[in-house]
Formats: structure tokens, sequence, C-alpha cells
């Protein structure tokens, strides 16, 4: 069996990395993680047009298990990708990003302005991790490690639109 992963592994993966093994694929959102400016940014973006056609394709139940067989698949496919990167939690790694903010998309009303403001609370407990995120982050490793903490943001995200909504009505 050959592995994808060098003596050295690369600073910044490539289209070969990619397309060496689906885990990558998966993890970098068909490259989406290669964007070298907050591919984070872009890969929450990529969750979109997948919660726009689960929610005219699927029913909500369905819907549910779809998101929590991603966060599964997630869970393989970052752990793969960032042994074999030797990173524990490459930036690259996108799909937990866009996993969970379909978690997100699914509780949050189908109007552009709270969408945009999911989308912006998202972004902001992801990059600032506020506890306990960011002890999780730091002390759980693998692919679920990577997976856990952006599901952790999710739910700070909801909580936030939660308290809006209670407030404006």
């Amino acid at each position: 069996m050959v592995s994808t992963t060098s003596a050295r592994a690369p600073d910044r993966p490539s289209w070969r990395f990619v397309v060496s093994h689906p885990a990558h694929a998966i993890a970098l959102l068909a490259g989406v993680g290669l964007i070298p400016i907050a591919p984070g940014t872009f890969g929450t973006l990529g969750a979109l047009p997948l919660h726009l056609w689960a929610a005219a394709h699927l029913t909500a139940y369905l819907h549910l298990a779809g998101i929590a067989a991603l966060f599964a698949i997630g869970i393989w496919a970052a752990g793969r990708t960032s042994r074999d990167l030797g990173v524990a939690d490459h930036g690259g790694i996108v799909w937990d990003e866009t996993v969970a903010f379909l978690l997100v998309l699914f509780f949050t009303p189908p109007h552009p302005v709270w969408l945009v403001l999911a989308f912006v609370l998202f972004r902001f407990f992801d990059i600032c991790k506020p506890p306990p995120i960011r002890y999780f982050d730091r002390s759980l490793k693998g692919g679920f490690g990577v997976m856990f903490d952006d599901l952790l943001a999710a739910g700070y995200t909801l909580l936030c639109l939660a308290i809006v909504r209670a407030l404006l009505t």
C-alpha cells in the first residue's frame, strides 16, 4: 500500500493532494480548503447550497439525519487528512465548518437577515473560540476533535439566534 504521507508534510496541500484520497477531497471540500485567504469562511459558505438542496428535497428528519451522517463522515475524513498532512487541525480542512453551519442553517429562519446574522455569529465563535470551545479545540485530537469544536460554535450561534428571536417577539 502506498501512503499519501510524504517524509515532510506539505505546508499547503495541493490539488494533487486533494484528489489523492476521497477523505482529502471531503475534508478540503473539493479544493475549497486550498483558498489561501480565509478558507474556513469559504467552507462555511459551502454549506449554503447543500442546505438549499436538502431543504427543498428532504424531510426534516432526513435533513437532520443527513447532517449527522456528514458529521460522522467528517470525523473519518478530517482524521485521515490531518494524519496525512501531519497537522492536527490544518486550516485547509473546512468540512467541519461546512457541516456545523449546515446544522445552524437547519434551525435558522430562511430570511436573508437571519442567514447573514447566523453566518457572522458562527464565524465569530469559530474564530474566537470562547470557553469551552478553545478547551475542546486544544484537548480533543483526531477527526472528532476537528469536528467537535465547530459543533460547539454552532451551538453558541443557535443560542444567540434564539435570544435575538425572543427579544424581537
